[in-house]
């Protein structure tokens, strides 16, 4: 793949390369003819117009014939090229080399230009020359009237010659540069296809099960950017290995303390020995809470894999704030009485309805008042307080149990943690709470001081949550 890579953008970068240097060439050679064969022109130019101006002023008043028989080195005489002087048919009156033409008449682009009055330029090839020529022709005027057509024909021989070595040049120079260019092409290749190599191992190396390798980023671009997200992606593979082993190693822990009384109670409820009726209650009354402290765990498990796979959805629908409260309120009332906890419940008669799950705005609601009478000792205080804040509810959970550690508080809300005083079942149930609630649009927040009691306040925003 790699290789293939390499191949493909070296031939790009030589393709775009090879056709620049083409074009160049081609619009440079151009411009090279052009502007010699400019230069010559302008050159005849000037040559057969000062022989034309010397014919106007000293020799209009005579014939053309007879300034051809007794003049004739006059037209020649400002230039080293062939001279032809034409008559107005265009036939040739006087060749300076003495070639013969097998035309009578020349009625080539410039002497049709010159018969107009204007100056003509013609290139081409003759008879006489293997090489291509270029003929300047221009009028011969008597009193604004044309008499003749003189005409300059030069070879471009010499020119062509020395437009061929500047364009034996260029060639060589555009194949430097293409030469040059692919040796480029193949360090610029690499230099993207190395690191792709490097990002390549690293990946089948996590692939293979190292994932604490790292891929080295070299520089802040896309592939810079690969190396981040490969890293990115190792440490949260890291990361869910970590949540998978706490996960099984939090689960069986949990699960063999009851499934263990479970067993201990069944095996001596079936003793022979057996006959305190009083015992039989307290068994059967052990089986059951273990029995309840399972289903619950099983509870939260079905729960937190809702929440990982991204089936957890909410039943929406506009719900009144205080009858949870209330009711909630009441369910907690008898536990209180049995703890000797005094329990209080404030919150305002008018808060505003929501949008939300009651359902797991409830569960959400047991969880933390179960945690705040599981932590607080007989004789503690637990308060349930709801109002409204500006365009939010709050609902504040307040005990003064035993609290928890500081170091212990920026992770209380994490998957399977539990602090160094917790007596949770599976360190899923504040996760869980706050995913609800962030479900809600809201948050959750706890402040804590060891040995003074926790606060647990919760943020429901009033419009509820949309979709």
């Amino acid at each position: 793949m790699n290789t293939s890579i390499k191949k493909r953008l070296v031939g790009n970068f030589m393709l775009v390369i090879i056709i620049t240097v083409l074009i160049l060439e081609v619009f440079l050679i151009n411009a090279v003819k052009k502007y010699y064969y400019k230069s010559m022109e302008e050159i005849l130019s000037n040559q057969i117009i000062l022989s034309t101006d010397f014919y106007s002023r000293y020799f209009s008043s005579n014939r053309l014939e007879d300034i051809i028989i007794d003049d004739i080195d006059v037209f020649w005489r400002q230039t080293k090229a062939q001279v032809q002087i034409l008559d107005l048919d265009g036939k040739v009156l006087m060749d300076s080399i003495g070639a013969s033409h097998s035309l009578d008449t020349i009625n080539t682009n410039d002497v049709m230009k010159a018969l107009e009055g204007e100056k003509g330029t013609w290139i081409g090839n003759v008879e006489y020359d293997t090489s291509t020529v270029m003929a300047i022709s221009y009028p011969l005027l008597v009193e604004g009237k044309p008499v003749g057509v003189l005409r300059f024909v030069s070879s471009l021989r010499n020119t062509n010659r020395m437009i061929k070595n500047i364009a034996k040049v260029l060639l060589i120079v555009g194949l430097m540069v293409i030469l040059i260019s692919g040796i480029l092409s193949i360090f610029l290749a690499n230099t993207i296809i190395q690191p792709l190599q490097e990002v390549t191992t690293v990946a089948e190396k996590m692939a293979g099960g190292q994932l604490k390798i790292r891929s080295r980023k070299r520089f802040d671009d896309e592939l810079g950017k690969l190396s981040d997200t490969l890293n990115y992606m190792a440490e949260e593979l890291i990361r869910k290995e970590q949540l998978k082993t706490d996960f099984i190693s939090s689960i069986s822990h949990e699960l063999r303390t009851p499934l263990t009384s479970i067993k201990g109670w069944a095996i001596t409820l079936k003793s022979d020995k057996f006959k305190d009726d009083q015992l039989l209650i307290d068994g059967l009354d052990i089986i059951e809470k273990e029995s309840d402290r399972l289903t619950n765990m099983v509870e939260e498990l079905l729960d937190f894999s809702r929440f990982v796979s991204g089936r957890i959805t909410l039943d929406k629908d506009e719900i009144d704030i205080v009858d949870s409260i209330e009711h909630i309120g009441k369910q907690f009332q008898f536990r209180a009485e049995e703890k000797n906890i005094q329990y209080n419940v404030y919150y305002d008669s008018y808060l505003p309805k929501i949008i939300g799950d009651e359902n797991r705005l409830k569960q959400v609601l047991i969880n933390l008042l179960d945690n705040a009478f599981k932590f607080t000792l007989e004789g503690g205080k637990v308060a349930l307080l709801a109002k409204k804040s500006e365009e939010n509810i709050l609902i504040e959970i307040e005990d003064n149990g035993c609290g928890i550690y500081e170091e212990d508080l920026p992770y209380i809300k994490e998957k399977f943690y539990k602090g160094k005083n917790s007596k949770s079942n599976s360190g899923l149930g504040l996760s869980i709470c706050d995913e609800i609630i962030k479900l809600h649009g809201g948050s959750m927040k706890i402040e804590s001081k060891l040995n003074q009691g926790t606060k647990v306040i919760v943020s429901i925003p009033i419009e509820g949550v949309e979709g």
